[in-house]
């Protein structure tokens, strides 16, 4: 998807655990020095921004960020700590920031996909998760209770963003092997209420929520539950602008997305000839004018 969109992307030489989600709860000072490190790391290799495409990575990274430039002491430290120099001046960003102020492209290469254009007939719940845009004073990126960053990479796209109530909802990821219950229980109700509110299918962009959502409907189906697809943001951009489905990792999904896909496809081919039918009576109608 970045080639795609001519996205210059560089790996940061040397990175470490940010520390996510383990780190921070333990050690103050470890969960603020390790994503520290790979900050210090990109600005020694020429970077001026980081962008994330993990939203618990991104909160990370974007915390240490908040909490040195807060304070000095804690600025000073973190330069002995990390046997380095730390100017705390490279910027974090998530990939969904990036993927909006790349819209106009998007849109543009969309445009010169081919036919049909399955997303044009999709209705998809953006799920944002509770990392990505809280607490606002650290990420800092949309509004932390009505985000709409995602449903505007949707739009560019062409597809149909719904409106749905567990948007920023968490998903339990977290507690994935400690409190299993609990986390199928959050992950059927949101995937409930998307399913209720006409969603097609979820998009995320969070790793850890794209799999448990992903993986927790095998449980969910054993009591009757229909599947629903949960795609990650990025494969529905490469979608949209004519990447290879091959490419886009779509058959390594717990949940199949073929099927929603297929439907999608043919609901688009039927618009696109029925958008035909209507322009070439319109010539048709045109023609008789001009003739009379």
């Amino acid at each position: 998807m970045a080639t795609a969109l001519d996205l210059q992307i560089h790996e940061i030489d040397d990175w470490s655990c940010c520390g996510a989600s383990s780190a921070h709860p333990t050690n103050h000072t470890l969960g603020i020095a390790l994503p520290a490190r790979n900050l210090a790391l990109a600005a020694e290799q020429g970077a001026d921004e980081v962008v994330a495409p993990c939203a618990a990575c991104f909160n990370r990274l974007a915390a240490a960020r908040h909490e040195i430039a807060a304070d000095d002491t804690l600025a000073e430290r973190m330069s002995s700590i990390l046997q380095r120099d730390f100017k705390n001046d490279v910027a974090v960003r998530n990939v969904i920031d990036v993927l909006r102020q790349r819209a106009a492209r998007i849109v543009e290469l969309t445009a010169a996909a081919p036919e049909p254009k399955p997303l044009s007939q999709m209705r998809l719940a953006a799920y944002y998760g509770c990392l990505l845009v809280r607490p606002p004073e650290v990420t800092g990126f949309d509004d932390p209770e009505q985000p709409t960053a995602m449903e505007d990479v949707i739009e560019a796209c062409g597809a149909l963003p719904v409106r749905w109530n567990m948007a920023v909802e968490c998903c339990g990821g977290g507690f994935s092997i400690s409190r299993t219950a609990s986390v199928v229980r959050l992950s059927r109700r949101i995937i409930r209420d998307a399913r209720a509110h006409g969603a097609d299918a979820i998009v995320v962009s969070c790793p850890l929520c794209h799999s448990n959502l992903d993986f927790r409907q095998a449980a969910m189906e054993l009591r009757g539950e229909p599947p629903m697809p949960v795609f990650f943001i990025t494969q529905i951009v490469g979608m949209a602008i004519g990447v290879p489905r091959d490419r886009l990792g779509l058959e390594r999904h717990f949940v199949a997305t073929d099927p929603v896909l297929a439907d999608a496809t043919a609901a688009a081919a039927a618009a696109a000839a029925d958008a035909e039918t209507k322009r070439a009576a319109k010539r048709s109608s045109a023609a008789q004018k001009a003739r009379a």
